[in-house]
């Protein structure tokens, strides 16, 4: 599974990976050290997906629109502003690793349709993979543990 996900980047380059326009699943990791390599760390605090018309790029825009406080339209991200309040500080440590899965998710035939349930399983996929290794839930996918900076700071 860790082999067909892009390496990890840094957040400010996200757009520059390749599949940005399909459906897929993003990992995000906060770390001090210096990622490359896609593989589940514990340093990684958040897995989502989409199957949006918008594809990754447009996900990942909500994520970084949101930790920003431009605008909360992102549940995960509002729960990891509620850590990672102040985006200047956290920015340089913030790392991203997308899967992305070809199809047209704007007009989708039944096979697309298909695909865009294999990125629903992949996501439930890497989630088991993390608990496996981990014990939990990533940081920020644990709803129960992990508040909403929009709903604390009203």
């Amino acid at each position: 599974m860790e082999k067909t996900f892009t390496n990890w980047i840094k957040w400010e380059n996200r757009n520059e990976l390749e599949g940005m326009r399909y459906p897929g699943i993003y990992c995000i990791a906060v770390s001090d050290n210096l990622l490359n390599e896609f593989n589940f760390i514990q340093d990684l605090e958040y897995i989502g997906m989409t199957n949006s018309k918008g594809g990754l790029k447009s996900r990942l825009n909500q994520f970084d629109t949101t930790i920003k406080k431009n605008r909360c339209n992102h549940g995960g991200a509002d729960r990891f502003l509620y850590e990672y309040e102040n985006y200047e500080i956290t920015k340089n440590n913030i790392y991203v690793a997308i899967r992305s899965f070809e199809c047209n998710n704007k007009i989708p035939s039944p096979n697309d349709l298909r695909i865009m349930g294999e990125v629903a399983k992949c996501e439930y996929d890497c989630w088991a993979i993390y608990i496996e290794k981990f014990g939990s839930y990533p940081k920020f996918n644990d709803m129960s543990n992990a508040p909403k900076y929009s709903i604390m700071n009203r």
